[in-house]
């Protein structure tokens, strides 16, 4: 295959979806705001994300499942997941109407009135960090995000991280678990911003000293790899764990945060460079077992605009490219 320079890898990922095009243009090319914004405005209404809305039935339900089973992506809980990995603007007025319908009409793997709706969230740690990352996304906080909030910093182990395992059967932090709950919790508080408690913010450092303390992908007793499968980049991500989701996850945190990047990921950011194809993009990773609607990025082993926009804009982020 023949190489690219960065322009030319720059042009290929903007003839991608609007989805794709709209980040590139934030954290790529950095252009003018409101050509941004314009180009954002797309999502709602073409390509992946309006393919994504028009799957909504009226009773709220994607795929008649709030979260769904056995790798089943057809549900509630991972459409607005990948709509919200897309960037789709959340006052957009379809995506209004789509979280008006599941704020009335979904609820957790029942439809009987007297289970908690949707927002109100779960028992699993995970699920709802998932949760609580959507609701603050899409504008849907108040008793909801109360209550997973108080779940999180009640179920934080001692070790900084979570497990959506009960405490009484591992005291162990999992990674997958502990990056599903720390994007919630950055999520809250991006929006809820100077008034996020201080426990919310202790809390999230907590479990991002977790994985860094492993520079995201060790052991810390040997410093082998924790598994194999944290080198396979998904997009959009389930709830299993990724070395460059976890780094994007650290680009935001920074970003957000107002601080530099942490000397622990180096040896994450020489994988991710490793894995970068002669013709300097990334491959599409093998797609976690189970059904979607559409795959969202490129079949595997192919160039992969998804994993190919982030890990250029973790590299931007941490001056390594």
């Amino acid at each position: 295959m023949e190489p690219m320079n960065r322009v030319d890898v720059t042009e290929w990922l903007l003839e991608s979806d609007p989805a794709v095009r709209w980040q590139v243009m934030r954290d790529l090319t950095n252009q003018p705001d409101e050509v941004v914004t314009a180009e954002r405005a797309r999502v709602a209404t073409e390509g992946l994300g309006a393919s994504l809305l028009d799957l909504q039935g009226d009773d709220g339900y994607w795929g008649g499942e709030a979260y769904g089973i056995d790798g089943d992506r057809r549900s509630v809980m991972w459409t607005l997941q990948s709509l919200r990995r897309l960037g789709v603007d959340p006052d957009a007025a379809p995506v209004r109407t789509a979280i008006d319908r599941v704020r009335e009409g979904v609820r957790f793997d029942d439809y009987r009135p007297e289970v908690p709706p949707f927002f109100m969230g779960e028992t699993e740690a995970c699920v709802n960090g998932g949760v609580l990352a959507a609701s603050a996304y899409f504008g849907v906080l108040g008793e909801g995000a109360d209550r997973m909030i108080g779940l999180l910093l009640e179920g934080q182990l001692d070790d900084g991280g979570w497990n959506c395992e009960p405490r009484e059967e591992s005291d162990r932090s999992s990674f997958d678990s502990t990056l599903c709950v720390l994007e919630g919790l950055l999520a809250y508080q991006r929006a809820v911003g100077d008034g996020t408690p201080a426990e919310v913010i202790d809390a999230r450092h907590r479990g991002e000293e977790y994985l860094l303390e492993r520079n995201l992908y060790r052991r810390k007793s040997t410093g082998g790899i924790v598994r194999e499968r944290y080198e396979n980049f998904i997009f959009p991500p389930y709830w299993v764990y990724d070395v460059l989701r976890s780094l994007d996850h650290f680009r935001d945190t920074a970003l957000t945060d107002g601080t530099a990047s942490d000397p622990r990921i180096e040896p994450a950011l020489d994988l991710l460079l490793s894995l970068r194809r002669d013709d300097d993009r990334w491959a599409a990773g093998d797609p976690w077992n189970g059904e979607v609607f559409f795959a969202l990025d490129a079949p595997a082993g192919e160039p992969s605009p998804w994993n190919t926009l982030r890990a250029l804009r973790v590299l931007d982020w941490a001056g390594q490219d």
